[in-house]
């Protein structure tokens, strides 16, 4: 039986549509809703264009318990991802899917984590620290921002010539490439 996941994003969404054109045509995993809390957010059109329900879900609505779970009821949704979501994800939503909610990170955590640590601003924090390699990690999601059991992490060399632009674009190839696969090990082992 296929798991429904409901992809949780607040800005363009290229993770978004490579999530859901991986899972294409998948026996174990459908992605049935995209969540956005902005609702200019592309990641909402690229969902539309490839025929995946959308909700735009301000930060009130978000911490609404009855609302969130009635709105995860309502598509069975089995396993949420975040993919460039900002809010923090509520405490009710995470007891209800234990291990069953994943983030992305743009760095290799516990480095560049936590508050404020998003996008560009992690990119520029690698830049301004100097470091040789930056990646990517896939973490469960827990209370504290950043700070879940690290699922799967991917490297990549540096650069010192590489400006935050180059270690974003870097940093995004990994994404493009491993975290769809990194989703689906983790549902499909549950």
């Amino acid at each position: 039986m296929k798991k429904n996941i409901a992809i949780f994003v607040s800005g363009s969404g290229t993770n978004c549509e490579n999530l859901i054109r991986y899972f294409e045509g998948s026996s174990d995993v459908n992605c049935e809703l995209v969540i956005s809390n902005k609702a200019d957010a592309y990641a909402l059109v690229r969902a539309h264009n490839l025929g995946v329900a959308t909700a735009v879900v301000p930060k009130t609505q978000l911490n609404d318990e009855a609302y969130m779970m009635a709105l995860m009821n309502e598509h069975q949704i089995a396993f949420i991802v975040l993919a460039g979501f900002l809010p923090l994800i509520p405490n009710f939503l995470i007891e209800a899917y234990p291990r069953r909610i994943v983030n992305l990170h743009p760095a290799l955590l516990p480095k560049y984590g936590g508050k404020g640590m998003w996008g560009h601003h992690v990119h520029e924090a690698v830049k301004a620290a100097g470091e040789t390699e930056t990646g990517m990690t896939v973490h469960y999601v827990t209370p504290v921002c950043d700070s879940g059991e690290i699922i799967a992490q991917y490297r990549v060399a540096l650069s010192p010539d590489d400006s935050a632009d180059d270690i974003a674009e870097k940093e995004h190839q990994l994404e493009m490439k491993y975290f769809p696969q990194v989703v689906e090990q983790v549902i499909c082992a549950i």
